[in-house]
């Protein structure tokens, strides 16, 4: 039954490869439906694999029994084996009556209709509702962690969404003495870790594996050369590299212990009798003294290669910390998006989010529903949206409210000729179109090259008048040659090269 397995391993691959196209050629425009979709295919990816393993198992024949098989169908009797393994099916059923058999045409097709309103889709559980399946971010639970950082400033959770992947002291960060517990640690993990699976459920077609190793390689190479910031290796007593801390001003002093700027050098020999300053020296000097015993200990040869203990905490931290960067920069679309999310619920009523959280649960059915083309038109007479006011439509696909709509003067009118005459809705699109090509283009067409002195001018006649005038001023501003160069005739008048020629051609000199 070797070739059997052989065959259904090929039709099996073929029919993946199928559903993947399928679904593929198909473009769903909620995003439920397509993390939803891709998940299917991350899914058909890994069947792929796994039965193309098995596929080529059976053909290198280790064990020979694929051969066997084919040498007792072309030698015997073909009639005799087919009846051999006639009755070798037969008594399989007669043991397992009740084995299903699998359909794969019908496993591996999309879904439409009441079947897929049966089966569950696999995102509905697996993002929370502040998320909104891969939209934003949810880092509630990594905020309250940091909150709870001993010395750890008092950020609200939009200010930590700037801020979560800049771990410099003076950002918000902790000291570097201050990160070596276990609550930071902790905290760190769980920060890259929340920010890896968010990255893994919103993109199932990428090795994020393959991502994580890339980022873990350059941290290697990165950690070799001593080139990770704030995570230097500290130099022992007596060779301090204080000056490689840039201050921010000239009269500015670093102090190593504290790891804090001050202003001059009086409020710095001011805070070296603080309680502070004497804590922070000791640690310093305690850290200092385990990695010179530890340097002399591999310069004598009793620790070959060794490491110390409090390195490799130190190294374990700044790998988490590496990575959290990493994936922030990976995933700096959502995080923006997250920090617009948070500001425009901030000024939401908490009837107004529970009715937003209602809406999109409720155009997720309704996306899901699909529409057949016979009914079409009576689909499309109930999905109207009732609109009178002429609102714009939020990302759901429904009329943002009317305050919103006030707040934001959406109903003001902003023409602009050099466009073509084209209508912002809005002062925030107004002032965004004087950057966008749009504009610019318009500007070119007229001549106009130096287009940044050009904002908040929307007519043709008065930029042509200021560009006149700005050329102008350039040739006005241009130096003659002529001038620079001063003659002086027999009387001691002096005067510019290009008169006194003049003068001297007419006579007059």
């Amino acid at each position: 039954m070797i070739l059997e397995e052989q065959r259904f391993l090929h039709e099996d691959l073929e029919r993946l490869e199928q559903g993947i196209a399928d679904r593929i050629g198909d473009e769903p425009k909620h995003i439920r439906d397509r993390l939803a979709r891709d998940h299917q295919i991350a899914q058909f990816l890994d069947r792929i694999s796994s039965q193309s393993a098995k596929l080529l198992s059976i053909y290198r024949d280790e064990d020979g029994s694929r051969s066997r098989e084919i040498q007792q169908i072309g030698s015997g009797d073909p009639m005799e084996e087919f009846y051999k393994q006639l009755a070798d099916i037969k008594s399989f059923h007669a043991r397992y009556p009740n084995e299903p058999v699998e359909n794969l045409e019908r496993a591996y097709r999309p879904k439409k209709g009441p079947d897929a309103e049966a089966q569950p889709s696999i995102v509905d559980t697996m993002f929370t509702g502040e998320e909104a399946f891969g939209r934003f971010f949810d880092l509630h639970g990594c905020h309250e962690l940091y909150l709870n950082l001993p010395n750890a400033k008092r950020l609200s959770y939009l200010q930590y969404l700037d801020s979560f992947d800049n771990f410099a002291p003076g950002a918000g960060g902790l000291k570097r003495s201050e990160k070596l517990t276990d609550q930071y640690f902790k905290y760190v993990g769980q920060l890259a870790l929340d920010l890896e699976t968010f990255m893994r459920k919103t993109r199932p077609l990428e090795n994020v594996d393959k991502v994580i190793a890339d980022f873990d390689k350059e941290f290697d190479a990165a950690w070799e050369k001593d080139e990770i910031a704030d995570w230097k290796k500290e130099e022992p007593a007596g060779k301090s590299a204080g000056g490689a801390v840039q201050t921010s001003t000239a009269e500015a002093v670093w102090c190593e212990d504290c790891e804090k700027e001050f202003k001059n050098e009086n409020v710095y020999k001011g805070h070296l009798s603080g309680k502070k300053h004497i804590r922070a020296a000791a640690e310093r000097a305690q850290r200092l003294q385990g990695a010179a015993e530890v340097g002399g200990g591999t310069s004598n040869g009793t620790s070959r290669g060794g490491t110390s203990t409090h390195r490799l905490k130190e190294r374990a931290i700044a790998e988490r910390e590496f990575r959290v960067k990493r994936l922030a920069s990976a995933m700096s679309t959502e995080r923006s998006d997250t920090r617009v999310n948070v500001e425009r619920k901030q000024g939401m009523t908490e009837r107004e989010r529970q009715q937003e959280l209602e809406n999109l649960f409720s155009t997720t059915a309704a996306a899901s529903q699909p529409q057949d083309a016979e009914d079409g038109e009576g689909n499309d007479d109930e999905d109207k949206i009732y609109n009178p006011l002429k609102l714009p439509l939020a990302w759901d696909g429904k009329p943002i409210p009317f305050w919103l709509y006030k707040l934001h003067g959406l109903g003001v009118e902003f023409p602009c000729e050099i466009c073509g005459n084209f209508v912002y809705m809005g002062r925030r699109a107004f002032d965004k179109h004087f950057n966008e090509a749009r504009h610019i283009y318009g500007l070119k067409c007229l001549g106009i090259t130096n287009t940044s002195l050009f904002r908040d001018i929307t007519g043709i006649d008065e930029a042509l008048r200021l560009w006149d005038k700005i050329q102008k001023d350039k040739r006005k501003d241009k130096v003659d040659d002529g001038s620079v160069v001063q003659m002086e005739d027999a009387e001691g008048n002096v005067m510019p090269e290009k008169v006194y020629y003049d003068l001297q051609k007419q006579g007059l000199l």
